[in-house]
């Protein structure tokens, strides 16, 4: 994948108040109550780093028209992450955390999966390309994404290595950064696509969050994306 540059939209220092980890379940056990949380980035995307014109909002809907992504405008470490995502037909996206070089993120980051799994041409794919999934490392326990044209809702929570992830109230993934040591096995045997060039335990667990944008032609659509900071 080329290297993307990313430009300056906006800036504005969002400081939510965070929870300590006495305070929340881990593994998360539904998805939170968000409404006293804060967005992730401002209505007007002001506060967003992203290529000019290619992230617009509409009626509350981001979405992109082009293969780039949009950014947070600060690192983020332990963190809870709640969105609403619809895929189209075929799409394939993703949520992205952890990352420390926007314009080379695929090996410098991790990427939770968005899939539409009633496509023919993901279906077909290895388990750790469908939604949900820990990209290229960890296939979700199931399936739980809907239909395309359906909302659907993700909770991602980051604790230091350990992610977990909750599809529309199941939780699916739960991976440990630590145990992949490796940048071309996973622990069970299967091979990294060979652009996942760093092993998941030599990664920071710290960085920004971002959402893939309009990959292999297929939109994607974002919306209430909630945050909250938690506590080392």
């Amino acid at each position: 994948m080329k290297k993307q540059m990313v430009f300056l939209v906006g800036f504005s220092c969002l400081l939510p108040l965070a929870l300590t980890a006495a305070e929340i379940a881990v593994p998360p056990q539904s998805h939170p109550d968000t409404s006293e949380w804060a967005s992730l980035f401002k209505p007007d995307l002001s506060d967003a780093l992203f290529p000019e014109g290619v992230w617009t909002v509409e009626d509350g809907v981001l979405t992109a028209s082009e293969d780039q992504a949009i950014w947070s405008a600060k690192d983020y470490s332990n963190f809870i992450l709640d969105l609403e995502f619809k895929n189209a037909e075929g799409t394939n996206s993703g949520v992205i955390v952890y990352c420390s070089d926007m314009n080379d993120w695929i090996p410098n980051s991790i990427e939770i999966q968005i899939a539409d799994d009633f496509s023919e041409k993901w279906s077909s794919q290895p388990k750790t390309w469908q939604c949900a999934a820990i990209f290229g490392r960890l296939a979700a326990k199931k399936s739980a994404v809907k239909k395309p044209g359906e909302w659907n809702r993700m909770t991602i929570t980051c604790q230091g290595p350990m992610i977990y992830v909750m599809l529309n109230g199941e939780l699916v993934t739960e991976f440990d950064m630590k145990k992949w040591t490796d940048a071309k096995k996973n622990p069970d045997g299967s091979e990294i696509p060979s652009w996942l060039s760093k092993p998941a335990a030599e990664l920071p667990t710290h960085g920004r969050i971002g959402l893939q944008g309009k990959h292999a032609g297929a939109p994607i659509f974002f919306r209430n994306i909630k945050i909250k900071e938690l506590d080392s």
